[in-house]
């Protein structure tokens, strides 16, 4: 998304197997690195349904995840299962 010299990236759910640009599964998110200091906004409720369902996070967006505190609250639920 966003314009020529102006990134801003959806954080989105999808199947490894579509193509890059493909069909995705739900949209967590937005990340605006230009704005300072950078804007991330993550639906925290749907972010842990789908780590909990086994979704594995880019390592990109497991950084964004762990910036607004996320992957933090989906550890201990980790290690109750």
């Amino acid at each position: 998304m966003g314009a020529n010299k102006q990134p801003s990236y959806r954080v989105i759910v999808t199947d490894s197997r579509n193509a890059r640009n493909g069909a995705f599964l739900s949209i967590l998110g937005h990340y605006d690195p230009r704005t300072e200091p950078e804007t991330v906004s993550i639906n925290e409720t749907e972010a842990l349904k789908w780590l909990k369902d086994g979704a594995q996070p880019t390592a990109t967006v497991a950084r964004l995840l762990k910036k607004t505190g996320i992957m933090e609250k989906f550890k201990p639920s980790k290690e109750k299962a």
